[in-house]
């Protein structure tokens, strides 16, 4: 499977952006079994998770710095996993990336725990 993300862009703060990650290469009973997350980097930072999203159940963990204003979900059947943002702060800019493993996942995981990952798509704020 591969992972590509795409939405990202340069908006003014207060504003909303909605990212999409499209996994290809899987197959929807596959893709329906993914641990799926979404993390950022900023310039000179550390990676930050931002969101995942469980395999059972569907439920969703958010970082404490988005939560209220991002929300994840994914579509199996499009293979597609989303990110909408709203109300983007300054601090809210860096790169964000897709990242996937075929595993069960119940509660949020580290970066290196994901064995797949997309190339990422710049989200800058002003």
């Amino acid at each position: 499977v591969q992972l590509v993300e795409s939405g990202g862009g340069s908006v003014k703060a207060g504003e909303s952006l909605k990212l999409s990650c499209v996994a290809f290469g899987g197959t929807y009973s596959s893709y329906r079994s993914y641990c799926m997350a979404w993390f950022r980097q900023a310039p000179g930072k550390e990676r930050e998770g931002v969101a995942t999203i469980y395999t059972i159940g569907g439920s969703t963990y958010y970082g404490d710095s988005v939560k209220g204003r991002f929300t994840t979900s994914k579509d199996s059947a499009q293979n597609t996993l989303t990110l909408q943002m709203n109300s983007l702060q300054p601090e809210d800019t860096g790169m964000y990336f897709c990242a996937g493993r075929d595993a069960y996942c119940f509660y949020p995981r580290d970066g290196p725990w994901y064995s797949v990952w997309g190339q990422g798509t710049q989200v800058t704020v002003s």
